[in-house]
């Protein structure tokens, strides 16, 4: 039971993770998929670039939510079970895997940014604040979401084992952190050439398809 409730709580953190808030609220506002205009990443950012702030909003709180939550209810409930912070963390990881590889949408999801964030504030608040910090100062001088990301993503784990400690918060920190960065292969090229596009920038409208293409699909 001991090493079975652990794995359940996992799974589940998993299954909320795969919810994608940037396609459901963007359904439910009658928006496009914001897998199809701009870096095709389901994601608060890109559903920036769809001018509508108030979807991206919703897609950052409630991708951060789904992160936070299952953690949290972990902290408040787990000790009456046995859980502790190998299982909270692992409830964490499992959400933030949902939403890279989301079961509910053929497993192509986003880059995990705000899960991520959400899963951080749970697992250590202190934490929390400070890589929000990371991000909003390299956000605020660079105006790349993605570099600022990238960053804190690598400086999250780096507080935790200098200002804290070393456990399953900062394995699980370290996994993400690496996910993170390497899921932001496209953004970090585009970051070097140097078109990368910035914070608020409107996304240009999908590509019509070729001739050629639309000749294959009528065939």
């Amino acid at each position: 039971m001991q090493t079975v409730l652990p794995l359940l709580a996992a799974l589940a953190g998993y299954l909320i993770g795969s919810l994608s808030f940037a396609v459901i609220v963007s359904r439910v506002m009658g928006l496009s998929d914001p897998r199809s205009y701009g870096s095709g990443n389901p994601g608060a950012t890109n559903v920036l670039r769809s001018g509508n702030k108030a979807a991206a909003i919703l897609t950052l709180v409630f991708d951060a939510l789904k992160g936070y939550l299952p953690v949290l209810a972990v902290a408040i409930w787990g000790p009456r079970l046995g859980l502790g912070e190998g299982t909270a963390a692992l409830v964490g990881l499992g959400a933030f895997l949902g939403h890279l590889w989301p079961v509910f949408f053929r497993f192509q999801g986003g880059k995990g940014v705000a899960t991520a964030a959400g899963v951080i504030f749970a697992l250590n608040p202190m934490l929390g604040v400070a890589t929000l910090a990371t991000w909003a100062i390299i956000a605020w001088f660079s105006r790349y979401s993605s570099l600022a990301a990238i960053v804190s993503a690598a400086f999250a784990p780096i507080y935790q084992l200098l200002i804290w400690e070393a456990g399953p918060t900062a394995l699980a920190l370290i996994i993400m952190g690496l996910l993170l960065v390497w899921r932001h292969q496209a953004n970090i090229k585009k970051l070097m050439a140097g078109t990368e596009s910035k914070l608020g920038q409107k996304a240009a409208p999908a590509a019509a398809p070729s001739k050629s293409l639309k000749n294959r699909k009528k065939s």
